[in-house]
C-alpha cells in the first residue's frame, strides 16, 4: 500500500531542509522505513485479495482451446499418408446459484474491512513504538547527564577526603568509602552510556538511518490533562472506535457467514454451461489415390445444471461442526478484546492522571535532594557534616533525577497510549507532543559524551 499521501502530508508540517532531529521528523522517517508496518501494508493487501477471488467464483468463467495434429502411417503394401487435424473450441459457465459461494464472498467481505482496521492500527502502534523509542532515548540522556554530574561530585568528594587525610583532618574510612562511591559512579556512567547507545540503535532500526540531536522537554514543563477528563468516556470511545476491537468484530461476522457457507454444502446449486467447437481433418496419400478432405464438423451446446448433494460421507456435516467451532472461538476472541480494552483504556486513564500528579512529585524530590546535597556539602566544609552524608545526599541526588526523566517522559508516552486505546491516535497528537519538545536535549551531554554519539 502506497504511503504517498501520508509522506506528503507531513512534508506540509515539517520545515524545510530539516534534520531528523524531533519526534514528528523521526516518525516521518519511521513511516517510510519501518519494516514491521511494510509487512502490514502487504498483509492488508493479501488479506483484501481473498474477497476479490471469492466474486470471481460468482462471475462468467470464459475458457478457449485450440489443437492441431499430425500422424504419418505407413505399411508394406499399403500407401503411405499424413493425416492432419486441427480444433479449437470455446465454453462458457456461469453461477446461477450457489449459496456456498455467495457466503463466502459475504465472509471475505468481512475480512476485508477486518484488515483495513488491522491496517489502521498497525499505523499507531507505529505512533506509539517510534515514541517509545525516542523518549528511551532522552531517558538515556538525560540519565547519563546526571550520571556524568554524580560522577564529577564523588570524584570531588574523593580528592577532597583524600586532602583531609594528608592532613590529619579525616580518617582512612571516609577516603574508602569516598573512593567505593567514586568507583561505583564511574561503574554507573559506563552502564548509563552503554544503555544510551543502545537507545539511539533501536531508533536506528526503527527509521532505517542514524538519528542524532534530538529534541526534549525543557526544564521548566509542566504536565496537564486532556480536555475529556473521564475514564467512562474514555472506555466508550475506545468500545466505538478502537481498530483493534472492529477488526475482531468483522472477524467474527465473517466465522457467522462461513457456518452459512458450511451449512450450504446441503443445499443444491443451479448453473448454466454453453459452447462452441470446431474441427476439421485432411488425409494425404501419396499414391494412386488423390488427396482430399476426409471430415470437417462444427457445433455448439448449452444447458442447466441442477445438482442435488445426497451423500458426501459426512464430509459436510463435519465442516459445519467445524466452522461452528470456528464462529465459537471468534465470539470468544471477541469478548476477550472488549474485555481487555476496558481495562487498557481505563488503566492507561489513571496512569495518566497519575502521571500529573508523579511528575511534580519527581520534580520536588529533585529540588529537596538538591537543596540536601548543597547544604551537606556547607555543612561538611564546616564541620557538621561528613563526607559519607554527603555521598549518600549525593546518590539520593541522582536517582531523583533519574526518575524525574523518566516520569516526565512515561506521561507522554501514556498520553499517547490512551489516544491509542480510544482510536483516536494520529498524526494531530504527534505534532501536540512535539510542540514540548523544543530544547536540545544532548546539550546537557559533557562534550566527550556528545561526540560518542
Amino acid at each position: 500500500m502506497s504511503r504517498r499521501p501520508l509522506v506528503l502530508a507531513l512534508a506540509l508540517v515539517l520545515p524545510f531542509g530539516a534534520s531528523a532531529t524531533d519526534l514528528l521528523q523521526t516518525y516521518d522517517l519511521a513511516r517510510t522505513g519501518d519494516t514491521q508496518l511494510s509487512a502490514s501494508e502487504s498483509q492488508t493487501l493479501i488479506d483484501k485479495e481473498g474477497k476479490v477471488q471469492a466474486r470471481a467464483a460468482l462471475l462468467p468463467q470464459l475458457d478457449g482451446s485450440a489443437g492441431y495434429s499430425r500422424a504419418h502411417s505407413s505399411r508394406p503394401g499399403s500407401p503411405v499418408g499424413d493425416t492432419k487435424g486441427r480444433s479449437y473450441s470455446v465454453d462458457i459457465s456461469q453461477s446461477i446459484f450457489d449459496w456456498s459461494r455467495i457466503s463466502n464472498l459475504r465472509a471475505q467481505q468481512q475480512l476485508s474491512q477486518a484488515a483495513d482496521y488491522d491496517l489502521a492500527a498497525a499505523n499507531q502502534d507505529l505512533i506509539t513504538r517510534t515514541s517509545a523509542t525516542y523518549f528511551d532515548v532522552l531517558v538515556g540522556i538525560e540519565s547519563l547527564a546526571a550520571a556524568q554530574t554524580n560522577e564529577a561530585a564523588s570524584k570531588k568528594q574523593f580528592d577532597y577526603a583524600q586532602k583531609r587525610l594528608d592532613v590529619g583532618l579525616a580518617p582512612i574510612t571516609d577516603v574508602h568509602e569516598a573512593r567505593a562511591q567514586y568507583d561505583s559512579a564511574r561503574a554507573n556512567t559506563i552502564l548509563v552510556r552503554n544503555a544510551l547507545d543502545d537507545a539511539y540503535r533501536a531508533l536506528t532500526e526503527l527509521t532505517g538511518q542514524p538519528i542524532s540531536n534530538l529534541q526534549g522537554l525543557p526544564d521548566d514543563f509542566r504536565p496537564d490533562l486532556p480536555a475529556d477528563q473521564s475514564s467512562q468516556g474514555w472506555v466508550d470511545r475506545a468500545l466505538e472506535q478502537n481498530p483493534n476491537l472492529k477488526s475482531v468484530e468483522f472477524q467474527k461476522r465473517s466465522a457467522d457467514f462461513g457456518v452459512a457457507s458450511a451449512r450450504a454444502g446441503h443445499y443444491p446449486t443451479l448453473s448454466f454451461g454453453g459452447g462452441y467447437s470446431n474441427g476439421a481433418g485432411w488425409d494425404s496419400v501419396h499414391g494412386p489415390l488423390a488427396p482430399g478432405i476426409s471430415a470437417e464438423e462444427e457445433g455448439y451446446n448449452w444447458g442447466i445444471t441442477l445438482n442435488v448433494p445426497i451423500f458426501a460421507g459426512g464430509a459436510t456435516q463435519s465442516r459445519v461442526r467445524q466452522a461452528l467451532s470456528q464462529r465459537d472461538i471468534a465470539d470468544d476472541n471477541l469478548e476477550q478484546t472488549r474485555r481487555a480494552l476496558v481495562r487498557n483504556t481505563s488503566n492507561a486513564y489513571q496512569a495518566l492522571v497519575a502521571g500529573v500528579s508523579e511528575v511534580e512529585a519527581r520534580r520536588l524530590a529533585v529540588v529537596s535532594a538538591q537543596s540536601a546535597y548543597d547544604a551537606s556539602n556547607v555543612g561538611l566544609e564546616v564541620g557538621t557534616r561528613t563526607v559519607l552524608d554527603v555521598l549518600q545526599n549525593q546518590r539520593t541526588l541522582f536517582a531523583a533525577q533519574v526518575e524525574y526523566a523518566r516520569s516526565k517522559y512515561n506521561f507522554l508516552q501514556n498520553r499517547l497510549l490512551l489516544e491509542q486505546a480510544a482510536g483516536t491516535l494520529d498524526i494531530a497528537d504527534v505534532q501536540d507532543i512535539n510542540r514540548l519538545l523544543t530544547v536540545s536535549a544532548e546539550a546537557r551531554l559533557a562534550p566527550e559524551a556528545t561526540q560518542s554519539n
